[in-house]
């Protein structure tokens, strides 16, 4: 069983690991015993220049950012905190298609080196039993034609044993789920080489990729097809409306069946509408 200090996420080791991809350049990965938040600090240094593949890694971060603007639990050492720099050539609305196929490396890295089974919710949520063990936060920097850059942070629940009591109802861990530890370095390395091979396709076929995308997702996730769900704003103040999702639509939007007729979720999130659900 791994402890905290045998279970290092240094920049040799994580080369060593990702040498064939675009993250393996050890020059580039950049690691902190802490930090504010590793998506903050991206997003400058890719301003200044810093290269695609650039990797961000934190043991702790005193401001961790989840989406709509929510803190992102980060205990020191028992979580991975994570966020790159990717230069896409594409158009600024490919930035959804980033975040679906993080959220499908995410997915995919969790069950394949912890065999439990991982459900994905609309847009990136990660969940098992329900509740989340990971999301992750797109940022871009863009014009109407181009974007010029975007980072991908990632936030993942590997060995923490509690939560605060307002986090408990909603958030997991692999070690809460499973009742021991996991080597967090074998989760990153899976989660990136998933990233890499994903965003390569997508940069070398962006329509074919997309719909290979939608597939992957709509066959990860249980609130994709069929799910009764509400959709709230992005502060989760408010029921916007009740409805069953109808799959993604080809540009990766969720689409909802409600008494009106088709509405698509363009921003915002979902929650299942049972109680049982704990969601």
């Amino acid at each position: 069983m791994p402890t905290r200090n045998s279970d290092p996420l240094t920049p040799s080791l994580l080369s060593l690991r990702l040498g064939n991809t675009i993250f393996g350049d050890e020059r580039n990965i950049r690691h902190f015993t802490e930090i504010g938040s590793t998506n903050t600090t991206a997003m400058q240094a890719a301003v200044q220049g810093a290269a695609e593949g650039s990797v961000f890694i934190a043991e702790a971060q005193l401001g961790g950012r989840g989406r709509g603007g929510h803190n992102w639990h980060s205990e020191a050492g028992s979580g991975i905190y994570v966020s790159v720099i990717l230069r896409p050539r594409l158009e600024p609305s490919a930035a959804l298609a980033l975040s679906l196929i993080t959220g499908i490396a995410v997915h995919d890295a969790v069950k394949l080196t912890s065999d439990t089974a991982a459900d994905l919710r609309w847009p990136n949520d990660v969940l098992l039993s329900g509740k989340k063990v990971a999301g992750v936060l797109t940022e871009t920097s863009a014009d109407m034609q181009h974007m010029h850059h975007a980072v991908v942070g990632i936030g993942i629940n590997v060995n923490q044993s509690v939560f605060p009591p307002e986090l408990a109802v909603r958030a997991t861990s692999l070690r809460i789920e499973t009742g021991r530890e996991w080597p967090r370095l074998a989760i990153v390395v899976a989660l990136l080489e998933s990233l890499d091979r994903q965003y390569r396709a997508l940069q070398s076929d962006p329509v074919a990729a997309q719909e290979q995308i939608i597939a992957a997702f709509e066959g990860r996730s249980s609130f994709a097809r069929g799910a009764m769900v509400t959709v709230h704003d992005r502060e989760e103040s408010a029921t916007q409306y009740v409805g069953k999702t109808l799959g993604l639509d080809e540009r990766g939007f969720l689409r909802v069946q409600t008494a009106e007729g088709v509405r698509t979720v363009l921003s915002g999130g979902i929650r299942k509408v049972s109680a049982a659900e704990g969601i």
